[in-house]
């Protein structure tokens, strides 16, 4: 390479590396069209509802006469 510039030189390394880039992605795109497909994707279930995680939940649930007790002064002014 004693006959190029530093420029064309670098140029030449930054293709090189452009090249060697697609290779990989393109075996990686190949590698996953044969592998078969992982069974986790199967167990997903559709929700009908919000889920609440345990750790996300008060202690007590909240009753209706409590839910009454914090809306009957509002509720009175009107």
């Amino acid at each position: 390479m004693a006959g190029r510039g530093p420029q064309s030189f670098k140029k030449r390394q930054k293709e090189q590396q452009r090249k060697e880039k697609q290779l990989e992605k393109a075996q990686k795109r190949v590698e996953r069209k044969t592998l078969p497909k992982d069974s986790s994707e199967d167990d997903l279930v559709v929700l009908d509802r919000p889920y609440i995680l345990p750790e996300f939940m008060d202690d007590e649930p909240e009753t209706a006469e409590d839910q009454e007790t914090l809306t009957s002064p509002a509720a009175s002014k009107f």
